[in-house]
C-alpha cells in the first residue's frame, strides 16, 4: 500500500490506516478516494496535488 502526502501541510494519507475521522476505512486506497477529495488538515490542496511518498 502507498502513502500520499499533501505538499502544503505534510498531512499523510496512509491507505493501510485510512482516515476514520473523514470516513475512510483502513484499506481504502488513495485512488479510490473521491475525485473532489481535499486535504482534511489544511483544505488547500486537492487529490491531484498529493505526492506518493512511500510504498510498503
Amino acid at each position: 500500500m502507498t502513502k500520499h502526502q499533501c505538499p502544503e501541510c505534510a498531512y499523510t494519507y496512509d491507505a493501510s490506516i485510512g482516515d476514520e475521522y473523514e470516513g475512510y476505512l483502513p484499506g481504502t486506497l488513495f485512488k479510490d478516494l473521491p475525485d473532489d477529495f481535499f486535504c482534511p488538515d489544511c483544505s488547500v490542496r486537492f487529490k491531484i496535488d498529493f505526492i506518493e511518498v512511500d510504498s510498503i
